[in-house]
């Protein structure tokens, strides 16, 4: 048998094809290689639906690599991850292949692993299936919902807001959690309250007691609600005489988590390594890709997008055999402990995310890992083998000290037996609550208690915190609101559009994520609710069980969506009243969003057209002028900035227009082949990158990646070569001619 396998990442080929050796050939797809075309009609609910695809540019090679292979096969392998895009990446380079006419006679195969090892490989290869089309279903409906929402949002976007936004069915719903918080703090008072907090002492042994309960009546939270009482009451326990009344023990039994899913690994990654999603996402996909252990490639964890909390019944039992002979028998449970998935539409074959191997240890890794690689595989390392550690048991204590009308109480825990926590302990959301364990002294009823201090302490009530990109996910996960493999991307592209900024690594919506918001909020309120989002989502898990059909789903979201966009169409641009007058025709002005944030425009528009900045024109900063004058009205220019950087723009706009580059571009003298007119000048490209374009433009488009030289070439005897720069050769001269291919190597000395 010789056949072709096709994997996503070429980093996992290497590994693959290593494993399965002679009469396979492994080849990396790098990904999706079909896509929506990115114009209107990709999607045609017209047409019941009807999808076009077309090959993505970059991966036309790849497809042609795959290709040229097969030809010379017998079997195609589909490899692709475990997931439904992965079922759907299968599918495609399958259709691709099949249209070409390449597949007659050919054996098509899809296999599925959930780590790069070579005992996983094989067993994957040995027992082959076929394309889950019930996950390919799934996958359709996901992009073509997302599609249909992103195309026809966005350009209403653009009309009622400005242009450059965008709209996406749970992006959109993740910025509206993140708005609808913000607002709940804005509106939020706080509420005042006073505790008496102790410093007491048995002996020489000091420890903390608060007020708990006046004349036999508990005090509630908000009982003391001024200074003055506070500080009485903090008085009145001072002078009073204490006495231990009641000691209560328990020892209580804290389990360890179950091994991390994909929201969990991102939690506690934010939580604990500072990592972003997309970060703890682009790390995880190295360490199961491979990395070079002693000049062997080696997959060091399992897949990272998953939803599963099971462990096989290898790894199980690697994992205890690890825990008796590195922690002793004390910390192994009786039986392995097995997790049950909460999620209702988790996929149970799949594995949660642990090491291949649990023998292969952080210390052991170390030398081979970078940094923020060898922190997370610690993390998961850590947290898949606490996971089967015996619980910790704390010895939790209560005590009561009364003086007859006052009562005190301290409570703290010991750790009696360690357990899973000596090796890891999950991270937290709330600050000022973490593991410390306040600890107390012995105490028996009867014991006299001294008061050393009494402190009448203020508080004041507190909103929910802004969302971390630890609670986000943890929000948007709990509402069944898109999936654990998409949100890393919808939290980088909250960044990216600027819907949000972070504040001490918190989310806080910018004016342009307000106003989308808003907007998106009153004219598709229903769209945007969490409830329907994650309704959504059920009906495509529904599809990926093979339950119901993809197109019926797409019906039943187009209706009234569409519906709602054309209502919206005629609805009036998105502002706020403000209390000013237009100066000209004493109509109220009205709050809008531009390009460059908020400003005052005329409600009387477009009779009259009168804008300005929001803080007045007086508050406008003054244009910078330039020594240079314009070359069509004589005016000064002026220094402006927009979306590239620095301009020069005329100081007599609007009735003139004229603009150009801050900086004149140096001009290289040498005469342009094209026109025979202009010259090359030196010019940086938007991303900046250095480049050579005739003085001509735009009548002349002739342009130059590489510095033009005034030197005739030896060969063709063209009038100028070029300089080029590579790690392999060097500096060289290059003829521009492309008939022409001399060359020669330039001394680095000599081109300084």
């Amino acid at each position: 048998m010789s056949a072709v396998v096709v994997v996503e990442s070429p980093a996992k080929a290497k590994t693959i094809e290593k494993y399965l050796g002679k009469g396979y050939k492994v080849l990396a797809s790098y990904g999706h290689v079909r896509a929506f075309p990115k114009k209107d009609g990709s999607v045609d609910p017209e047409n019941d639906f009807a999808i076009k695809y077309q090959i993505i540019d970059d991966k036309k090679k790849r497809l042609d690599d795959i290709g040229k292979a097969l030809k010379k096969a017998d079997t195609l392998i589909l490899a692709s991850d475990l997931d439904r895009e992965g079922e759907a990446i299968a599918w495609h380079v399958a259709e691709v292949m099949r249209e070409r006419g390449l597949l007659k006679d050919k054996t098509v195969q899809r296999i599925t692993f959930n780590e790069i090892t070579k005992k996983a490989i094989t067993e994957a290869v040995n027992n082959p299936s076929e394309v889950d089309m019930k996950m390919v279903d799934a996958q359709q409906a996901r992009s073509a919902l997302d599609y249909l929402v992103g195309f026809t949002l966005s350009p209403l976007l653009w009309r009622k807001i400005r242009s450059g936004l965008s709209a996406g069915r749970v992006q959109s719903v993740a910025l509206r959690l993140i708005c609808e918080r913000e607002q709940l703090i804005r509106d939020f008072k706080p509420k005042e309250f006073w505790t008496i907090d102790n410093e007491c002492s048995i002996g020489t042994e000091p420890f903390q007691a608060q007020l708990h309960a006046v004349d036999g009546k508990a005090l509630s939270k908000f009982a003391i609600t001024d200074g003055v009482n506070a500080k009485v009451m903090a008085r009145r326990v001072a002078k009073a005489s204490f006495l231990v009344s009641d000691v209560q023990k328990k020892q209580a039994r804290q389990q360890p988590s179950p091994p991390f899913i994909t929201t969990t690994l991102q939690m506690d990654a934010s939580r604990k390594l500072g990592f972003t999603a997309r970060k703890t996402m682009q790390v995880a996909q190295k360490l199961y890709e491979g990395i070079d252990v002693d000049g062997e490639p080696v997959g060091l964890i399992t897949y990272m997008r998953t939803d599963s909390v099971t462990l096989s019944e290898d790894a199980l039992a690697e994992m205890r055999s690890h825990i008796s002979s590195a922690y002793g028998a004390e910390y192994l449970p009786d039986t392995a402990r097995r997790f049950k998935t909460k999620s209702k539409n988790a996929q149970e074959a799949h594995e949660a995310i642990r090491p291949s191997s649990i023998l292969r240890t952080p210390a052991a890794m170390k030398s081979v890992l970078d940094t923020d690689a060898y922190k997370l595989y610690s993390l998961i390392w850590k947290r898949a083998l606490a996971s089967q550690m015996a619980p910790a048991l704390l010895d939790q204590v209560r005590a009561d000290i009364d003086s007859g009308d006052l009562l005190l109480r301290a409570t703290g825990s010991t750790l009696a037996f360690p357990g899973f926590r000596t090796l890891y302990i999950e991270g937290t959301d709330e600050p000022g609550k973490d593991d410390n364990d306040r600890l107390l002294p012995a105490l028996a009823v009867g014991d006299a208690i001294a008061i050393n201090d009494a402190n009448a302490k203020q508080h004041f009530t507190e909103p929910k915190p802004r969302f971390s990109e630890a609670t986000l996910v943890k929000e948007l996960e709990a509402n069944g609101i898109g999936r654990p493999s998409t949100y890393a991307s919808i939290l980088n592209v909250l960044r990216a559009r600027e819907y949000v900024d972070m504040d001490k690594k918190r989310f806080v919506p910018t004016d342009t994520g307000d106003w989308v918001n808003k907007f998106l909020v009153s004219s598709f309120g229903a769209i945007v609710d969490p409830t329907f989002t994650a309704s959504v989502e059920d009906k495509l898990d529904a599809v990926a069980r093979g339950e119901t059909g993809w197109k019926p789903v797409l019906r039943e979201f187009w209706g009234p969506f569409k519906a709602a966009v054309d209502l919206a169409a005629n609805a009036e641009r998105p502002s706020e009243a403000s209390d000013e007058l237009c100066p000209e025709c004493g109509k109220p002005m009205a709050i809008k969003l531009g390009k460059y944030g908020k400003f005052l425009a005329c409600t009387g528009y477009p009779e009259c057209k009168v804008a300005k900045p929001l803080n007045g024109a007086a508050e406008q900063a003054e244009p910078e002028l330039s020594d240079e004058k314009c070359d069509k009205c004589g005016e000064l220019m002026a220094i402006k900035v927009g979306r590239y950087g620095k301009f020069l723009g005329c100081s007599a706009y609007p009735a003139c227009k004229n603009i150009q580059p801050l900086e004149k571009p140096a001009d290289t003298g040498i005469l342009c082949p094209t026109c025979g007119k202009g010259t090359f000048l030196e010019k940086k490209s938007r991303r900046g990158k250095i480049f050579y374009s005739c003085s001509c433009y735009p009548k002349c488009t002739n342009a130059l990646w590489n510095k033009p030289i005034d030197k005739p070439c030896p060969q063709c005897k063209a009038p100028f070569v070029t300089e080029k720069t590579t790690k392999r050769n060097g500096t060289e001269h290059v003829c521009a001619s492309e008939g022409c291919s001399w060359k020669e190597s330039v001394d680095q000395s000599e081109t300084a």
